[in-house]
């Protein structure tokens, strides 16, 4: 919606956190995740592995990226580090409203299949964005969110200070529980401030929505 008051509240038909939360994600953190890689995934990966073998600075990811708009004001916040906005829609890449500083880029990928290609090449992150993922508030695609999919292992083998707010409560408190079955313990709390990431974000705060984050350092060895 184009009114930046009215945006929409997510609506599901599930309460509290999904009956199935635990089963499913200690079975992911026990099984490896081996679904072929797509093969415009592994293009864009070969393409940023050739540029990061000579490049030292810390590396950033900006998942689920939208426009690129959290990219760039990551970039501008970490002029340091090399930042990699991701996303799957290359309909939503193509409207970058703006300039990207020179220390991000864009890429058109699926995250399954990125994420387990960064691990598997021994990437380790300096910070981990995930503004505003799809909810997919059906109780029934638990599965289709982060949390409960079989990547999840992979975003924890990323390391770094992750990052991750919603406009969905339960979609955090969910996430902060499968960080707790893999040993990471952490608090959600409610977020806001001076400046918006993300045009999501924006929208959410200009309708009076409220929104809730969580953030970690994924260290190797978890308590």
């Amino acid at each position: 919606m184009s009114d930046l008051g009215n945006s929409r509240v997510v609506v599901s038909n599930q309460e509290g956190l999904n009956e199935h939360l635990d089963e499913v994600v200690l079975k992911h953190l026990k099984t490896d995740f081996k679904k072929p890689y797509r093969a415009h995934t592994q293009a864009a990966f070969d393409q940023l592995a050739e540029q990061i073998k000579s490049d030292p600075r810390p590396l950033i990811f900006d998942s689920c990226c939208g426009v690129g708009e959290s990219t760039a004001i990551i970039a501008r916040k970490h002029p340091d580090s090399l930042v990699v906005g991701l996303d799957k829609s290359g309909h939503r890449l193509a409207k970058t409203p703006l300039e990207l500083p020179s220390n991000a880029i864009l890429l058109q990928v699926d995250l399954n299949d990125f994420w387990r290609l960064a691990v598997a090449a021994g990437w380790q992150l300096s910070h981990h964005y995930l503004l505003y993922p799809n909810p997919w508030p059906k109780s029934k695609h638990l599965q289709r969110r982060w949390h409960g999919s079989a990547v999840f292992p992979y975003i924890l083998q990323l390391g770094g200070q992750l990052e991750l707010r919603s406009n969905w409560q339960t979609y955090v408190d969910e996430f902060a529980r499968a960080l707790e079955l893999a040993g990471y313990p952490t608090q959600v709390e409610q977020y806001q401030s001076a400046e918006a990431m993300t045009p999501f974000e924006r929208k959410y705060w200009a309708s009076g929505q409220k929104c809730w984050r969580l953030g970690l350092t994924l260290t190797p060895n978890p308590a």
